[in-house]
C-alpha cells in the first residue's frame, strides 16, 4: 500500500477515484508544522533560525499519519503545487522522518485522472528553494508581526496589527481617499447635436473650432458656440470608413479572476476563493462522482498547455465552424515580475460543459465555472472583426464628429460578449445612416451638458487586487487574504462595494508613513517581493534576504519605540446619561470605531452605539411591515433589521422593498441596480420597478 499525504480533504475522494485500491490519500488539513502561535519563535542572533513546532491541535491527526506511513511501502506527498504547499510537504517529511531529497514529492495542477497519473511516474525531490522562499516570507511576517504590532497597540489602540503586505494595502486604500478629498474638480462643457436622416437618429460630439481641439470651461463659453452655430447648415465634411479588431482576452490569472468575478457576477474575494477552491478540489457531480472542474487556481501565468489549446480548439471548430479559430493558436504574455509556475485557469476537460453540471452546483460555483470556461474558449478563438465609420460634420467654423462601429464577425465575442459589451470604447457609437460628403443633415436639436472632472474612484477589492498585482505586491495565494483583513479588523468600511478607510485605518497608515516609512511602502515591499522570487529561483539566499530586511526594519523600532508621539483618541464626555449608574457616557473610540461607554468604568461597563447622525429608513419590513434601517457587522459589512428590534427579529444581507414577487409571493430586495426575489429567480432592472418609497 502506498501513502498520498495531501492537503485539503476535499480532494480525497476525487484522488483515491484515480488512484484504485493500491493507495490510500491522507489530508494534513493546511499545515502540521509550524511557527507557535504564542512566541515570537525567531533566533535573531543565530541566522534568524525559525523554531518550528506541531501544531498543537493536530497532535491526533499527526498521529494517525505516522501509523500509516509506518505501515506504508511508500510514501509521496502531493500537497499543492506552490511555495506554501512545497514548505508543507517539507513539514510533512520532517514529521515523518523522510529524506526531502528523495523522491517522495510528486504534483500536479489539475485533478485529473491523466494529470495524476502522469504525477506518479515523475516524483522528484522537495524543492528546497522553493521552501527557503516561503521559510523568508514567514520569517519576516512574523518579525513585523510580533514587532510591530505590540508598538501600533500601545500608540494607537489595543489590538491591533500590521503586516508586511497587508499594511501596505492599507496605504493604497488611505492614500487614495486622501486624492479624493484634495481633488478639485473642473468644470466643463459638452455640446452635441441630435441629427435624423430617415428612421435613423444619431449624435454628433462638438470636437473643435477651425480645425484645433476645443475646450468649453463655462457657461459663456457655451453661449458663443450656439450664437456662432445658430442658422447654420451642419455639412458632412469627411467621412473615413476603417477596420478594426479586437484581440481575445488572455484565460485567467488568479487575480484577472478575482476581478471579473467581482465586477461581472458580484461576487467577493472570499465568495471567488472559496467557490473556486471548491472547483479545483472536485465536486460532486451526477452521474459522475466527485470530480474537479478546474485547473490550479492561484497562479499568475497565462500560459496554456498545447494539450489544453489543441481540445479547446477542437472543440470551437466542432461547435462554431474553422473560422472561429486562428491559424496558430493565441499564446500571450505573461507580466514580468510573474512566477509562471502553473497554467492560467482553465477547465479540465471542454467536454464538461456549464449546462451539463448545472444542477449538481451551487448558483456561486456554477456562474463562476461558467466565467473561467467561457473566458477559456474565447481565449482560443479568432478576432471579433468591425467596421468603422467616422464621420466629420461642419457648422461653420464648428466641426462635429460622430462615428459608428458595425461587428462584422463576432470570432471571440460568439461566446465571451461581455468582454465586449463592458469595452468603454464601446459606449458612445451607434449605427449611422449612409452619408455623403457635402449632405446636410438634419438637425432635431442641440444639447448642453454642463459636466465637471471627477476624482479616482475609491478601490473595490477587485481593482485593489489589479493594484496590488500591477506594483508587485503579494502574489495570488496572498491577494484575497490580505484584503480581507483590512475589513474584518476594521481598517477599512464598504460602501457599497468600495471600500472606504476607517478613521482607525488612517491613523494606522499616518503613524506608519511617519516611523516606518523605509520598509512599509510599495516599493521597498516589491523589491523585496522580487528578492523572494530570486530565492525559489537560487539566485539568493533566505538568511541573507531576512537580514538585509532586518538591519533597516530594527532601526526604525527603535527610534518609534524610543517616540513619546501617541494617536490614542481621548474620551469625549457627552450629556449623555448612563440608564444603569447615572454618570455621563464618553465617547470613546475602539477598534470596531466609536461607542458610548461610562465615565464609571469599571465599576460600570454599560456600552451603546455611538450614532453620529439620525438614521433614516432604508427599506420595509416584509415580517412587520415597519422600517428597516441599515448596520454594520464589526467587520464593516452592511446588513438590514427591522426597526422593532424586540417584536420582530428581521435582518436580511439586502434591502427589502416591502413588496411581494409576483411569481412565488416571497419578499422582494433591492439588490444594486435589480430587484430581486428572496427566494425564486424572479428579478428585473429597479428602474423599470416603481417602488413602494
Amino acid at each position: 500500500m502506498k501513502l498520498v499525504v495531501i492537503e485539503a480533504p476535499a480532494k480525497r475522494d476525487t484522488l483515491k477515484k484515480y488512484l484504485g485500491n493500491g493507495y490510500e490519500v491522507f489530508a494534513t488539513k493546511g499545515h502540521i508544522r509550524d511557527l507557535p502561535a504564542k512566541s515570537f519563535a525567531i533566533d535573531i542572533n543565530n541566522n534568524f533560525e525559525p523554531h518550528y513546532e506541531n501544531n498543537p491541535d493536530k497532535k491526533q491527526l499527526i498521529a494517525d499519519l505516522k501509523k500509516k506511513a509506518e505501515s506504508a511501502d511508500e510514501v509521496l506527498i502531493a500537497t499543492d503545487p506552490d511555495r506554501e504547499g512545497e514548505a508543507i510537504s517539507w513539514h510533512v517529511a520532517h514529521v515523518l522522518g523522510l529524506d526531502p531529497h528523495t523522491k517522495c514529492r510528486i504534483q500536479f495542477n489539475e485533478i485529473s485522472k491523466n494529470a495524476v497519473l502522469k504525477a506518479l511516474t515523475q516524483p522528484r525531490a522537495i524543492d528546497l528553494n522553493l521552501v527557503n522562499a516561503q521559510q523568508a516570507r514567514r520569517v519576516m511576517d512574523r518579525i513585523v508581526g510580533y514587532k510591530l504590532s505590540p508598538i501600533l497597540s500601545k500608540k494607537i489602540a489595543p489590538k491591533l496589527s500590521a503586516g508586511r503586505v497587508q499594511s501596505v494595502a492599507l496605504k493604497l486604500v488611505v492614500d487614495r481617499e486622501k486624492e479624493i478629498e484634495n481633488f478639485k474638480p473642473e468644470e466643463y462643457w459638452n455640446v452635441s447635436a441630435e441629427h435624423e436622416k430617415g428612421s435613423i437618429k444619431f449624435k454628433s460630439n462638438l470636437t473643435s473650432y477651425k480645425n484645433k481641439k476645443i475646450k468649453i470651461s463655462n457657461k459663456e463659453q457655451v453661449d458663443k458656440v450656439l450664437g456662432e452655430i445658430n442658422g447654420k447648415d451642419f455639412v458632412v465634411d469627411t467621412i473615413k470608413k476603417t477596420k478594426t479588431k479586437s484581440h481575445a482576452p488572455a484565460p485567467f490569472t488568479t487575480s484577472t479572476m478575482q476581478q471579473d468575478a467581482l465586477n461581472k457576477l458580484g461576487m467577493s474575494l472570499k465568495r471567488t476563493t472559496s467557490s473556486a477552491q471548491e472547483l479545483y478540489e472536485g465536486v460532486e457531480v451526477k452521474g459522475e462522482g466527485k470530480i474537479a472542474l478546474i485547473t490550479y487556481i492561484r497562479t499568475d501565468s497565462t500560459r496554456v498547455s498545447v494539450e489544453a489549446q489543441k481540445a479547446c480548439r477542437d472543440f470551437v471548430v466542432e461547435k462554431y465552424g474553422k473560422d472561429f479559430i486562428p491559424e496558430k493558436p493565441n499564446i500571450y504574455a505573461t507580466k514580468k515580475n510573474a512566477q509562471d509556475a502553473h497554467e492560467a485557469i482553465r477547465p479540465i476537460s471542454m467536454q464538461v460543459t456549464p449546462e451539463m453540471v448545472k444542477d449538481s452546483l451551487t448558483k456561486d460555483n456554477y456562474r463562476l465555472y461558467k466565467l473561467i470556461y467561457e473566458r477559456f474558449i474565447a481565449s482560443q478563438m479568432s478576432e471579433a472583426e468591425y467596421s468603422n465609420v467616422n464621420v466629420s460634420i461642419n457648422a461653420g467654423d464648428y466641426t462635429f464628429k460622430a462615428s459608428g462601429k458595425t461587428l462584422e464577425f463576432a470570432g471571440f465575442t460568439a461566446v465571451y460578449k461581455e468582454y465586449v459589451e463592458d469595452d468603454k470604447q464601446d459606449k458612445d457609437t451607434s449605427k449611422l445612416p449612409q452619408l455623403t460628403e457635402g449632405e446636410i443633415v438634419k438637425v432635431l436639436g442641440i444639447k448642453e451638458e454642463q459636466k465637471f472632472t471627477k476624482p479616482p474612484a475609491r478601490y473595490t477589492e477587485a481593482s485593489l487586487v489589479k493594484a496590488m498585482e500591477e506594483k508587485g505586491i503579494g502574489r495570488p495565494a496572498t491577494y484575497a487574504a490580505t484584503i480581507t483583513i483590512l475589513t474584518a479588523r476594521s481598517y477599512c468600511s464598504k460602501d457599497g462595494k468600495y471600500l472606504v478607510p476607517t478613521e482607525l485605518g488612517r491613523k494606522i497608515t499616518e503613524y506608519l508613513d511617519q516611523f516606518f516609512h523605509g520598509v512599509i511602502n510599495v516599493k521597498f515591499t516589491a523589491y523585496m517581493e522580487n528578492r523572494l522570487d530570486e530565492i525559489a529561483e537560487d539566485k539568493d539566499d533566505w538568511h541573507d534576504v531576512v537580514e538585509s530586511f532586518w538591519n533597516g526594519f530594527k532601526d526604525l523600532l527603535e527610534k518609534a519605540g524610543a517616540s513619546n508621539l501617541t494617536m490614542k483618541s481621548q474620551p469625549i464626555e457627552t450629556d449623555i446619561v448612563c440608564e444603569k449608574c447615572g454618570h455621563k457616557m464618553l465617547i470613546r473610540e475602539g477598534r470596531y470605531g466609536k461607542f458610548l461607554g461610562c465615565s464609571n468604568f469599571p465599576k460600570c461597563r454599560n456600552i451603546k452605539p455611538y450614532e453620529t447622525e439620525e438614521k433614516k429608513p432604508v427599506g420595509i419590513c416584509p415580517q412587520c411591515g415597519k422600517n428597516v434601517f441599515a448596520f454594520k457587522t464589526k467587520h464593516g459589512k452592511n446588513f438590514y433589521a427591522c426597526e422593532d428590534k424586540d417584536g420582530c427579529h428581521f435582518m436580511s444581507w439586502d434591502i427589502p422593498t416591502g413588496e411581494k414577487c409576483p411569481n412565488c409571493g416571497k419578499y422582494l430586495i433591492k439588490r444594486g441596480k435589480k430587484i430581486k426575489c428572496s427566494s425564486c429567480d424572479f428579478e428585473v432592472m429597479s428602474e423599470n420597478w416603481v417602488l413602494k418609497m
